[in-house]
């Protein structure tokens, strides 16, 4: 079965960023959850694991809120 490269984290979008450019991990798409948190696309499924090993206990399981159009800032 194959996982998908997009997480829901119970972190902040820059908490998020550090640990994925720590990490080395390429984030393909980022986003501030309008529930809280920050849902991360990241451009591997390789990457995306590491991330729900790495910080298995900040994974938001089910459904989240989110806005119904972002635009990242420029």
């Amino acid at each position: 079965r194959r996982m998908s490269r997009a997480i829901n984290l119970s972190l902040t979008e820059s908490e998020v960023n550090a640990i994925c450019h720590a990490a080395g991990i390429a984030i393909s798409a980022i986003e501030p959850l309008r529930s809280g948190g920050t849902r991360l696309v990241c451009t591997t499924g390789p990457g995306a694991d590491e991330i729900r090993l790495r910080l298995g206990g900040h994974v938001i399981a089910g459904a989240v809120d989110r806005y119904r159009f972002y635009r990242p800032p420029q």
